[in-house]
């Protein structure tokens, strides 16, 4: 529910009310909310030239392969440097393609060194075929220097496809095999105890990427995991569920941010500040759900449908270029918050007895705002996702 606070919240600003100082609090949460916003994620990805790198990054930022800042598929890799790609949200997160490692001269300590291994939060050790000596020494030297990593098996639909023409095919058997397969070959080359994702980057919601997806939550910190969440592409609905989650989760504190805004003795300053933070997070919310001109753009020409179509079951969000000021001030109007707010701004002119109310009235409405907002915002990105996933009408 948009008004109720959970247990932990109450806690947290219990204590934060009883040190009797809300400004200095509200002055600590726009610093972690800043932080927050700016936390770098750098993945490493290797494996052999012609293993399916490229489509695996351009899968993981949602881009098709020839959009701009996607990486470039199909070219034969002849540089030893790593190449970086950027999220086109989230400039902070960033997919390197590292140099192929089959060579003869392959060297797992040299290569870590010459990519400057210290620069990944974790590594995804890709192969189209069967793993080698190659991937599990090169698996050895990343765990030797404190890193994680992670094998990835891709392009799984080839294999799929050439079963297909035999008699009594069964996908679950032939997954199974190829998974088998993979850890038998890990394990002869080394590896103790594999793990093993089979994926397809042109289907990432099938086979083994929620899993990886998963297990990567639950391996990364607090703050990595967050930006790892919000950088994942919208290909299910449990992923906008977590996406929703992520953002709900600091909702308190940005109302908290506005409440300690409110104390301070400056009349009107509260209402800017709590307009310029509701437009701020809003569009947030947006961008996170694909909700967006670019996103949708994209989405359309991926799944081969007018953006019309896709923008037409979209019932209650704007898009994120249309939140603006005057966009915020309609939905105060409309709403019980905008009544609270111009109370707060009368008060604020009365002396020693606005500031002590505008705080309070600026936390309600910060954070009703911005709950409401994000339900309706997770709605209609659902919706998107069903109408991208409906087969085309003929």
């Amino acid at each position: 529910m948009a008004g109720r606070l959970s247990r932990r919240e109450t806690e947290e600003l219990k204590a934060i009310v009883e040190s009797g100082n809300l400004t200095a609090a509200a002055a600590e949460l726009q610093k972690k909310l800043e932080s927050l916003e700016n936390i770098p994620l750098d993945i490493a990805i290797t494996g052999e030239s012609g293993a399916g790198k490229s489509s695996f990054i351009n899968a993981i930022l949602g881009l098709h392969d020839d959009d701009e800042g996607a990486a470039k598929t199909g070219v034969a890799q002849t540089t030893m440097e790593p190449t970086a790609y950027p999220h086109p949200r989230l400039p902070n997160v960033k997919l390197c393609d590292l140099p192929g490692i089959g060579t003869p001269r392959f060297q797992a300590d040299k290569y870590l060194n010459q990519v400057k291994f210290n620069n990944y939060d974790f590594f995804i050790i890709v192969s189209a075929t069967r793993f080698t000596s190659h991937h599990t020494t090169l698996a050895r030297e990343i765990h030797k220097m404190g890193k994680r990593f992670y094998y990835v098996r891709s392009k799984v639909d080839n294999d799929l496809n050439a079963e297909k023409r035999k008699k009594n095919f069964n996908e679950v058997r032939t997954l199974q095999k190829i998974r088998e397969d993979c850890i038998k070959n890990l394990r002869e080359a080394g590896e103790a105890s594999p793990r093993v994702f089979l994926l397809c980057s042109w289907e990432l919601a099938n086979y083994d990427f929620q899993l990886l997806q998963e297990t990567l939550e639950n391996e990364l910190d607090d703050q990595k995991r967050h930006v790892f969440i919000l950088a994942i592409p919208n290909i299910s609905a449990k992923i906008l569920e977590k996406k929703k989650a992520e953002l709900q989760e600091h909702i308190w504190a940005v109302a908290l941010l506005s409440c300690g805004i409110g104390v301070l003795p400056v009349p009107g300053l509260s209402l800017v500040c709590d307009i310029a933070i509701l437009v701020f997070h809003m569009k947030r919310y947006c961008e996170a759900f694909g909700l967006d001109d670019e996103s949708l753009t994209r989405l359309a020409q991926q799944v081969d449908k007018p953006v019309a179509e896709l923008k037409s079951v979209i019932k209650k969000s704007p898009l994120a270029s249309e939140i603006t000021k005057d966009f915020v001030l309609t939905v105060l109007s409309r709403s019980a918050c905008g009544a609270l707010m111009v109370l707060e701004f009368i008060l604020n002119f009365v002396p020693g007895l606005g500031y002590l109310a505008g705080g309070g009235i600026s936390f309600v409405t910060t954070r009703y705002m911005l709950q409401s907002f994000l339900d309706e915002a997770a709605k209609d990105a659902q919706k998107v996702l069903t109408k991208a996933l409906e087969p085309r009408a003929e």
